[in-house]
């Protein structure tokens, strides 16, 4: 019989929700039977497309044995840390402080009143890896509950205090001046890895807030290196095989150190930064195969992320089905891998050949270091030579041999189309939809593609429609199957408002701009610390959380508050409202230790912080038609500006298409002329 995960949306509880375990949802039915039964709970926490959430699932969560382990000694939680990131933070800070690592499945045992007081990530059902078996560590767990009940009680009470004393150091005071920017560059610099790209050794992730800041800051202080170490990066990972080749779109990480061994998860957070960080390179360098690689971005996102009304859906497993026959069967990116004998079936010769010289495909497979045995004579896709290397070595025209891998990549995308699907979580997240609603807008300014604007803007409808209550001032985080739910974190306000600010910018619609000075009002309404300044991830009302934490870095997902101290500089800098201003500065203030100290943990801070000191300036196009001046403001990578339209009382010069540039609220001689306002805007690049 199905356990309660059933009536569930979450899509990783539904995974479970056929388990013999007893899952019980986050919630007061189960603490209330831990409480009565003085039992502890176990929290297992993870997410829909997590590769070790499904070993752990198999080996444990599946197994009779185990689960008449965990029913007759736990209260037994599930919870889906995309749903629930404030239940997340809290468990896994306890896991990292007292295991040194963190990850999922993360594993806490909790007292009825919800201290933590052991913890763990994946654990195999027996001993192996150098690690206790899950069925040994319960069967302790559980005798130590009953024989040293009080000692573990105080354990929880004593860790919870460390807990709570080591998210208020945090906030410890700091000042603010430049050199946390050349401190946190040379960090950068030292961690870059100058042969392949990147930073740091493997396994390699993409965090796209590290470009954000050094982009930036090349535009800040005129450092070129700063900006050669981001297209070094976008360069290598484009043609490695962390990039879906033949489909578009980036896997979670590389394995490897040259971006060659995916993990092959997809998630749309990922995609939304990295266009963004696409784009920005092709703004600041015009190469086309900036461009390609954001366009590519999009398309999978359009053809394979997007729900009918418009929401983008959250992410894409990196297991999959090897033979439809036995569909129980799943491997690590079998959806994505290639023999050369089935690329050499779909394509003609020298279609073929010229394909899998390309794209290193090899008769035996192309994967060297292959320690689970998972690609035996498959093939990664990546760019092992350039378009024009295959034209000579084959002896035959280049653009002949562009169009032929063009169409052979077609081909052979519309075949894979026909495999078995990795699973795909279809929640609509509003935090990273606001993340991608960014990005379809910036690429609607940046290329000129009106379906891009069209998409970001369904998106933001649809998140305006079904999470925003605009009596209660409520956003909600999740809509999955008719149902919107869950009160918003702040994640969910910041990366939404700065959609909208950024979907403004892109087709001028007023009610966007309103929204988000809206939705900001009540993100400090419900997550402002007003004693010490910045934004609580949370907004206090939950007594079920037993830490109330501030999002204070910038990893794979920038943090809230670093997209709130940009959303409020942008916002003062159009709507002239210095009381968001002033929430701006506290906030920056709040994190000058951190930036000061570890500025490699908030490179998007940094970004805010430059943006405060970079003399922000305003371009205000008036007039009916001024897509010729647009064209020019959106050509050039000006991180330190706003655009607006109509904007007060400035008018158009002899009824023609003017541009008012200014800083700090002080405009230069308005312009009709393109090629003026491209001269205004060159100067002072750097400043």
């Amino acid at each position: 019989m199905p356990n309660r995960l059933a009536l569930e949306k979450s899509p990783y509880l539904l995974q479970h929700a056929n388990n013999p375990v007893d899952w019980y949802p986050w919630g007061e039915e189960a603490f209330a039977k831990a409480r009565e039964e003085s039992k502890p709970i176990f929290l297992s926490i993870g997410y829909s497309t997590c590769h070790w959430c499904h070993v752990m699932e198999r080996e444990s969560f599946e197994s009779e044995a185990v689960a008449d382990v965990l029913n007759r000694n736990f209260v037994s939680i599930k919870v889906d840390r995309e749903e629930r990131p404030d239940i997340d933070r809290i468990y896994m800070l306890f896991v990292q402080a007292t295991t040194g690592s963190g990850g999922w499945p993360m594993s806490a045992w909790l007292t009825p009143d919800l201290r933590p007081f052991y913890g763990g990530t994946y654990f195999p059902p027996e001993n192996r890896y150098g690690r206790p078996g899950f069925i040994a560590i319960l069967e302790h767990i559980a005798r130590v509950w009953r024989d040293e009940r009080e000692k573990v009680e105080a354990s929880g009470v004593q860790v919870l205090a460390q807990l709570k004393e080591h998210a208020d150091a945090a906030a410890r005071e700091g000042s603010l001046d430049e050199k946390m920017l050349e401190s946190a560059f040379l960090a950068f610099r030292r961690m870059f890895d100058t042969r392949l790209g990147g930073f740091g050794s493997a396994p390699k992730f993409p965090r796209p807030v590290v470009h954000n800041f050094l982009l930036r800051y090349h535009v800040h202080t005129a450092n070129e290196e700063a900006r050669d170490m981001v297209l070094a990066t976008l360069r290598a990972m484009a043609k490695g095989g962390m990039n879906d080749q033949l489909g578009g779109g980036f896997h979670r990480y590389s394995v490897d150190s040259r971006w060659f061994v995916p993990h092959f998860e997809k998630m749309l957070y990922d995609q939304a930064q990295l266009a963004i960080s696409y784009l920005e390179a092709y703004q600041l360098t015009r190469e086309e195969t900036f461009a390609k690689s954001a366009r590519d971005i999009f398309e999978y996102v359009l053809r394979d992320m997007t729900s009918p009304e418009g929401g983008f859906y959250s992410a894409e497993d990196a297991d999959s089905v090897v033979d439809p026959a036995h569909p129980h069967e799943k491997a690590e990116g079998a959806f994505y891998v290639w023999t050369q004998k089935e690329i050499e079936s779909a394509l003609d010769q020298p279609a073929a050949a010229w394909f899998c010289y390309r794209y290193g495909v090899e008769e035996l497979g192309n994967v060297r270091e292959d320690p689970h045995n998972e690609f035996g004579g498959k093939n990664i896709l990546f760019e092992d030579e350039t378009v024009r290397q295959t034209a000579i070595f084959f002896e035959t025209d280049e653009v002949e041999v562009a169009a032929s891998l063009e169409a052979s990549r077609h081909k052979l995308l519309a075949l894979r189309a026909g495999r078995v699907r990795p699973h795909l979580d279809d929640k609509i997240l509003t935090a990273w939809n606001g993340l991608m609603i960014s990005a379809f807008a910036k690429g609607a300014q940046i290329l000129n593609e009106s379906r891009y604007a069209a998409a970001a803007g369904r998106a933001a409808d649809f998140i305006a429609a079904k999470q925003w209550d605009a009596a209660t001032g409520v956003l909600l985080r999740r809509f999955r199957d008719g149902d919107g739910a869950i009160a918003g974190f702040s994640d969910d306000y910041a990366f939404f408002a700065q959609a909208l600010i950024d979907l403004y910018e892109t087709n001028f619609e007023q009610r966007h701009l309103g929204l988000a000075a809206s939705i900001t009002e009540r993100m400090i309404e419900r997550f402002a610390d007003h004693e010490n300044g910045a934004f609580f991830s949370t907004s206090g009302g939950d007594e079920t959380l037993v830490l109330r934490l501030k999002d204070d870095y910038d990893g794979a997902e920038p943090s809230a508050n670093s997209y709130a101290v940009l959303n409020l500089l942008r916002l003062d800098q159009m709507l002239t409202r210095p009381d968001f201003a002033a929430h701006a500065q506290r906030t920056l203030e709040a994190f000058a230790f951190r930036m000061s100290n570890g500025g490699v943990s908030v490179p998007q801070m940094l970004v805010a912080y430059m943006f405060s000191q970079g003399k922000p300036r305003q371009v205000v196009l008036a007039g009916q038609d001024v897509s010729e001046l647009l064209a020019v403001v959106r050509s050039r990578f000006s991180p330190h500006q706003v655009v607006l339209l109509n904007h007060q009382q400035m008018e158009p010069i002899d009824g023609k298409p003017t541009a008012y540039v200014c800083e700090n609220f002080t405009c230069q001689q308005p312009t009709t002329s393109a090629e003026t306002l491209s001269e205004i805007l060159g100067l002072n690049l750097h400043n």
